[in-house]
């Protein structure tokens, strides 16, 4: 970069220096026009129709004049503006270009706009996720969700480079206040999402906030991530389990609803993800060509892992069964109309279940009860993780034919002990993994089998 002065200027007034008393006697024009410092080169003083006046300096950055303002007389003193037109020299000398700067500076993105970019990559699947896939749609709604009731309210206008780890922090306490409390309208029809906040919601939202300033770095708008090392609250781990009375009332429940036209369905869908311990999106979204009938598993196109095999017990397997005899459309469990999943279970849930002795349960309880249970029962955490999808033990592989006779022998166990309960089942111990006895049994069983060559009760289906 070269100090310079733009020849279409030559015309301007000259003065040997810039003072107080130059600058208040220079004339006002009809046009504005510039008085140049011969003391200091390119440092000048610009006078305004208006009157006003403000001083600049002028260089030359990759072949093009640029001018800086410093500000304007009145604010500046001439003596101020000669020393703050000396720094800015001084940088230009060292290859920075100050009007860029200044002008990235006035224009730099503000929260709000990142945001925008980061939806409309979010939406067409350029924002990976787990195992570094595409977020899922329902992933992908949740996070635009909290994007428009949280970060953008609370720091839409503030710029991206401007944002310091204590205002995220401020960020997260208000959440957590509630002080982005509302009530909106959703697309469905009389729908409406009430927004409350909360520690796990402030806890989720800059989590994501976090990524969304990774995302920030990744496009050179900023260096470092302000949410880095904010520590969030510890809200209350969803940690509740049915008994084995409030499985026997469970029991009792379904099979009184299930004589009912409106709550059949969900009779059975609340039994299907209590005896798999799937997620209830994975139930309800179920279709047939993923139920494999031979192989006794679920095999999942598009679970919350991606793609996902789930053995599952014979009371799930024969539940499924019993419902394929009058299957209908793609799906296990369809909804009304058009070719779709029941829609029905989360507004039949909170009948059921309010004011009734299991108030509270949600089916994600029904999750966590079966992998408690299973843990109960003697099984290994790698053992349950593949039974409920964990990423620590899914099954993903699409070559997988046959399952272990280890992972179907559990899923038999643990639905078989559940299915029990909700029949009114009472067991005196849940340890029998560790029964002398019945291993001695079980075992003796196998070897007699297999001299006979009989069906084994254990085998490769």
């Amino acid at each position: 970069m070269a100090l310079t002065r733009n020849r279409t200027d030559l015309r301007a007034n000259a003065v040997p220096k810039l003072t107080k008393r130059t600058v208040e006697a220079a004339e006002v024009h009809t046009k504005d026009y510039l008085i140049w410092d011969e003391e200091l080169p390119c440092f000048g003083l610009r006078v305004y129709p208006s009157g006003k006046r403000s001083y600049l300096i002028q260089y030359r950055s990759r072949g093009r004049s640029r001018r800086y303002t410093i500000g304007l007389h009145g604010v500046w003193t001439a003596d101020e503006a000669r020393q703050e037109a000396r720094v800015q020299i001084g940088r230009v000398a060292r290859g920075d270009d100050p009007a860029e700067e200044r002008e990235f500076d006035r224009n730099a993105m503000t929260v709000r706009q990142l945001c925008e970019y980061y939806i409309r990559d979010l939406d067409a699947g350029l924002i990976l996720g787990k195992g570094g896939r595409p977020k899922r749609r329902s992933t992908v709604d949740i996070d635009i969700g909290r994007i428009q009731r949280h970060i953008i309210p609370l720091l839409g206008t503030r710029r991206v480079k401007d944002l310091t780890r204590a205002e995220l922090t401020k960020v997260m306490r208000d959440i957590m206040a509630g002080r982005t409390r509302l009530v909106m309208k959703t697309k469905k029809l009389r729908g409406k999402s009430i927004v409350k906040g909360g520690p796990g919601t402030a806890t989720r939202t800059i989590g994501l906030l976090g990524g969304i300033l990774t995302y920030a770095i990744e496009l050179g708008v900023i260096e470092n991530n302000p949410a880095h090392g904010i520590k969030k609250p510890r809200y209350n781990v969803r940690d509740r389990r049915l008994t084995e009375s409030e499985y026997r009332i469970l029991g009792g429940m379904l099979a009184e609803i299930a004589e009912s036209d409106k709550y059949r369905i969900t009779a059975e869908i609340i039994r299907a993800i209590a005896l798999t311990g799937c997620r209830r999106s994975e139930i309800i979204g179920l279709k047939w060509q993923e139920v494999d009938f031979e192989g006794s598993c679920l095999r999942l196109a598009d679970s919350k892992e991606g793609r996902s095999i789930r053995p599952i017990g014979l009371p799930a397997l024969e539940l499924l069964e019993k419902r394929r005899v009058d299957a209908v459309g793609t799906f296990v469990f369809p909804g009304y109309g058009d070719d779709n999943p029941f829609g029905g279970l989360p507004n039949h849930w909170a009948q059921l279940f309010e004011g009734s002795p299991l108030a509270g349960v949600t089916p994600h309880v029904l999750r966590h009860s079966f992998a408690s249970l299973s843990n109960d029962l003697g099984f290994t955490e790698v053992t349950i993780a593949a039974l409920i999808g964990h990423a620590k033990g899914s099954i993903t592989s699409r070559y997988i034919h046959t399952l272990d006779a280890t992972l179907i022998l559990a899923a038999d166990s643990i639905a078989g002990y559940i299915d029990s309960l909700l029949k009114g089942a009472k067991f005196r111990s849940t340890s029998f993994a560790f029964d002398r006895s019945a291993r001695r049994a079980a075992l003796d069983d196998f070897l007699t089998r297999s001299q006979s060559q009989q069906p084994l009760a254990i085998s490769n289906r």
